[in-house]
């Protein structure tokens, strides 16, 4: 009886304290969530985990393409693979590298006019067709080397076997998986390329790369100096505040946009689920974020010498999907983000415009949300 009642008393211990760790967590949360108000939010795909790869900018425009096939009625829960697209942009990474003789980038990177290129050159399919090897989260470790001393071993000798991909494709086999040549989707037989055009009704042109540097000229286009920049893709340069205007208001009106930003910094803080451009470095260092926090100025001078000095670089890609204000009326915009739901938002982070403004490197943004003024001034279609 002695041993039973004391079995009991230590359960009920456990249990309190199990029980008041949920309601610190749940009010935890609730107290973050509570500091910023939905202003649009504008429909997207479940957070994803991109594992173990360096592939942030396949996932985030994955997640553009899959919210503009949302946003234009064409499917309702799209889930697009990640996976086919990767092992793609490999393919067209070891062309370009064995063309310029081992004198190019080669590695996970790359921007979001990659994924649009790929789309375009081998279509796209389902999550359900064709995922990771193995079914799990990626894991590409070792994916990169391997590929490349293949690449490099080629360039040994003079000329190089006319067959030097079918090597390079077992590698990828054996680390992404073999995709099929065709599919069923919703009871249709597909190939990828059909079912980017009928499903996905997707055009390259509906798309455009834009960025803001004062060492090119305004309202032209560039190659945009990143080493992930394998393909020489061309940027529109903006000025910096038509650059948030753009953002601000294609957000607004009901599009999502790719985002490419430096957040190796500790203003960055998916943990605490907030990104600002923190005026005092002690604050940047509290537990808890205040979104009201003073932030310091930005300019497209000071964006530029942060560029130029390598400050500001080429980091992580993600997808801006709606604009958050906090209890003062702080302007934030709403990111998903790749890591799976971390953070106090789940997988989401809220980017104040100063940060936005400094970090940026480029977005990938729908055509249609640009202003026929714009288009005018980039000679767009």
């Amino acid at each position: 009886m002695y041993i039973k009642i004391e079995k009991q008393h230590f359960f009920n211990i456990k249990s309190l304290t199990f029980v008041l760790l949920l309601l610190f967590c749940f009010e935890y949360l609730q107290a973050q969530n509570a500091v910023l108000k939905s202003v649009q939010e504008n429909k997207a795909t479940s957070v994803k985990n991109q594992g173990q790869t360096g592939t942030c900018w396949n996932y985030s425009t994955t997640s553009l393409i899959e919210s503009e096939s949302i946003r234009k009625g064409l499917l309702d829960h799209p889930d697009l693979s990640e996976m086919f697209t990767v092992r793609n942009v490999y393919i067209e990474k070891a062309k370009n590298y064995i063309l310029r003789q081992g004198k190019a980038q080669f590695g996970e990177g790359g921007l979001g006019h990659d994924l649009i290129r790929a789309i375009t050159i081998y279509g796209a399919m389902p999550q359900e067709s064709f995922r990771s090897a193995g079914n799990e989260t990626p894991n590409h470790e070792g994916l990169e080397n391997a590929l490349k001393t293949y690449l490099d071993n080629l360039l040994k000798k003079r000329p190089i076997p006319t067959n030097w991909l079918d090597g390079y494709q077992k590698i990828l086999d054996n680390k992404i998986g073999v995709a099929p040549a065709d599919f069923v989707y919703k009871g249709k037989k597909y190939t990828p390329l059909t079912f980017a055009k009928e499903v996905l009704q997707f055009n390259a042109d509906d798309y455009v790369s834009v960025t803001s540097f004062t060492h090119h000229p305004y309202y032209k286009p560039f190659v945009l100096e990143a080493p992930d920049n394998f393909a020489n893709g061309l940027f529109y340069n903006l000025p910096l505040d038509e650059l948030l205007d753009i953002t601000e208001k294609a957000l607004r009106d009901g599009y999502t946009i790719m985002w490419d930003a430096d957040i190796s910094n500790r203003n960055f803080q998916q943990q605490n689920g907030f990104a600002l451009l923190f005026a005092d470095s002690t604050v940047a260092k509290q537990k808890q974020v205040d979104p009201d926090a003073s932030e310091a100025p930005f300019s497209a001078e000071l964006r530029q010498q942060l560029f130029e000095n390598l400050t500001t670089q080429d980091d992580h890609l993600m997808h801006l999907v709606g604009l958050e204000e906090s209890k003062n009326g702080k302007l934030f915009f709403k990111v998903k983000n790749s890591w799976g739901e971390v953070g106090p938002f789940s997988g989401y982070i809220a980017v104040s415009k100063p940060y936005f403004a400094i970090n940026t490197i480029s977005l990938v943004i729908p055509k249609v949300a640009l202003s026929k003024t714009l288009k005018d001034k980039l000679h767009l279609l």
